[in-house]
């Protein structure tokens, strides 16, 4: 089992553009949620995996992810994700010590422009870039799933 440790935040310019040094295209979907676990389902690069997380704290996630057939991911996108996918860029900002990921969401979406930045101990002082704003770790509004049904108005139990 591994420990996923993360803070995120709004992002408040495009200042970030400028020192992109990688991007990546995915596509998430998620298989089921409930009791603050997530089975998820994602598709980068030509790989997928299946993920599963468990909130341990805000910000802190066990994460069990495994490699599986892209056919088998394409079916589950398709057919066993009741519409939650979603796609989106993720670009690899530097930024002193660390690696910032901002996500730009497509569709519904779009509007949507996150960073998120991985840690060793979520007490761990970051520095900020300039681009970056309030930061929105823990708050459920900014969960994905919740964004994406806020613009489809799809429900939980939908």
């Amino acid at each position: 089992m591994g420990i996923e440790i993360e803070r995120k935040f709004l992002v408040t310019s495009g200042d970030w553009r400028g020192n992109v040094v990688r991007e990546q295209h995915l596509v998430d979907g998620l298989v089921a949620m409930t009791g603050g676990r997530k089975v998820r389902v994602r598709v980068c690069d030509g790989q997928a995996t299946l993920t599963i997380k468990a909130r341990e704290a805000p910000g802190v996630n066990a994460e069990f992810e495994y490699p599986i057939p892209l056919a088998d991911a394409e079916e589950l996108l398709t057919r066993h994700c009741d519409g939650n996918v979603m796609s989106k860029t993720r670009s690899f900002v530097p930024y002193r010590d660390f690696t910032w990921q901002v996500d730009a969401y497509d569709g519904v979406m779009s509007d949507v422009l996150l960073a998120e930045v991985e840690l060793t101990r979520i007490d761990c002082d970051v520095p900020l870039p300039p681009w970056i704003g309030r930061e929105v770790t823990g708050d459920p509004a900014y969960r994905k799933i919740n964004l994406f049904r806020a613009r489809t108005g799809r429900t939980a139990s939908d």
